[in-house]
């Protein structure tokens, strides 16, 4: 079943011209002779859509994922096409309409509010509704506060990933991520799962300091793993791309368990339908070569 499923991704993603396609032939180990200049000429127009201001048309979201996908593609770090839109996001943190801005009675019990717990990114002013909004990974999100943060997750995994972890606003990121983690214990409770999920993938990419509380997050999303394979109220593929993150011998078992559920939603073509398809698709790709590796 595994191996189908891969076989299809491969058809898939074949001699396409994307940076998922790039991405997926590098994780299959099966690169082509002209991918080289391809990632080059990716890295070259990704760049070029980096306004002077540091932004990307479309807003926070896209801003943030520039800097993702530039990382992918090997861009320096100290470069001005990442830099400038870290630099803008940076100047986010700590704003008004970020996840810890406001309290009520509510989030001060849940110690939710700015007197408890700091660093987040605002994606938008408080005034503005955020949600809708779909984020790379296809997973919409409904609820403007769960929106908003995620959004602030994405984001400093963009900033950790690019070697910001010592900046004191990122360090109160993480800590307050990690304190607010400790009140993730049920699955249907106060904590949306899709919230659990998207600070579980933010906790992964804060190094070891943090490994106890992924282990933790790991557990909980093995616990609540349907029989199929599948969890309930999450989205598998931003549930998979976090457990991939954590990567621990506990999150490949789960992720293979897994496979089921994804290649029940395969389509003939590879792909899993037709929200972030080529996102998705690179996803299920990168899961199901995991679960392939897992101990049986």
């Amino acid at each position: 079943m595994i191996a189908e499923a891969i076989q299809r991704l491969v058809l898939y993603f074949g001699t396409g011209a994307t940076r998922q396609a790039y991405l997926a032939r590098q994780a299959l180990g099966r690169p082509l002779p002209g991918d080289p200049r391809l990632a080059e000429r990716l890295r070259q127009e990704l760049a070029a859509g980096v306004r002077t201001d540091g932004t990307v048309s479309g807003g926070a979201v896209p801003t943030i994922w520039r800097v993702h996908e530039l990382l992918d593609l090997g861009y320096a770090e100290d470069s001005s096409a990442i830099t400038r839109p870290l630099a803008w996001m940076l100047a986010l943190q700590d704003r008004p309409g970020a996840f810890h801005d406001g309290c009520d009675r509510v989030r001060h019990s849940r110690r939710l509010c700015q007197h408890y717990i700091a660093g987040f990114f605002a994606p938008a002013p408080p005034t503005q509704r955020l949600a809708p909004v779909t984020l790379p990974n296809g997973k919409v999100y409904r609820v403007d506060a769960a929106a908003r943060f995620s959004i602030s997750c994405l984001a400093l995994r963009a900033a950790l990933r690019a070697g910001y972890e010592e900046r004191p606003a990122i360090r109160r990121h993480l800590q307050s991520l990690e304190q607010i983690s400790e009140q993730w214990t049920e699955w249907n409770g106060y904590f949306a799962p899709d919230v659990i999920v998207a600070g579980l993938h933010a906790l992964a990419a804060g190094g070891r300091d943090h490994r106890p509380a992924v282990g933790r997050l790991v557990d909980l999303l093995t616990t609540n793993q349907g029989v199929e394979g599948d969890w309930p109220s999450a989205d598998l593929f931003q549930v998979l791309d976090a457990l991939l993150a954590a990567d621990t011998p506990e999150a490949q078992v789960t992720v293979r368990r897994a496979a089921t559920a994804l290649a029940s939603r395969q389509r003939a073509d590879g792909t899993f339908g037709a929200s972030a398809q080529q996102e998705r698709a690179l996803i299920g790709l990168r899961a199901l070569i995991w679960a392939a590796r897992a101990p049986a």
